[in-house]
């Protein structure tokens, strides 16, 4: 577990600020104490530095994981969001999409999601910015990418995408074995 280079930083900070923007301070300063990002094994880890502290004494090599798991790196040194990472973003998010309870399960089983199954979204979101996908009981069910601006969506057909799925919590029973 080593804390992440420069460029690693910048990498992860870009792709979380697509969907938080500048309440991405807020995640490293909380008021229940200080968080911090850890690498282990290409993943990153979301941990309090008090935990990280008690983690001090396991060698590496026995250590599977601590904190929350954010993402991991690809090997092109790229940085992949992981579905669990949703309960630290949805809060912060500055674009949201809520999607109709019919389309929820079609978002679940990772399709994209429709402007038909389209309930709400968050005015001024841009085509191609990061947002979370709601239900319409407020209830975070994963992340995304818009592919219609508001605008845009306004007078797309309804067999037309409006975002692009890139998480969602069904990924805890799809995903069981390597989801860590």
């Amino acid at each position: 577990m080593r804390p992440l280079t420069e460029e690693e930083t910048r990498v992860m900070f870009e792709k979380i600020a697509k969907y938080i923007g500048e309440n991405l301070q807020l995640l490293v300063d909380r008021p229940d104490g200080t968080y911090c990002f850890r690498l282990h094994n290409d993943r990153v880890y979301y941990v309090s530095e008090m935990i990280l502290k008690l983690a001090a004494n396991i060698s590496g090599d026995k250590l599977m994981s601590l904190g929350t798991c954010f993402g991991k790196f690809t090997k092109t040194h790229k940085f992949r969001l992981h579905v669990t990472a949703l309960d630290y973003l949805a809060p912060y998010a500055k674009y949201k999409v809520w999607i109709k309870p019919g389309a929820e399960q079609s978002f679940l089983y990772g399709n994209h999601v429709l402007k038909s199954g389209l309930g709400r979204i968050t005015e001024n979101t841009s085509q191609y910015q990061g947002v979370v996908v709601y239900s319409m009981a407020d209830i975070p069910l994963g992340f995304g990418v818009a592919a219609k601006s508001t605008q845009d969506c306004r007078k797309v057909d309804p067999m037309a995408i409006v975002v692009f799925h890139q998480a969602d919590i069904g990924e805890y029973v799809r995903h069981e074995k390597t989801l860590t």
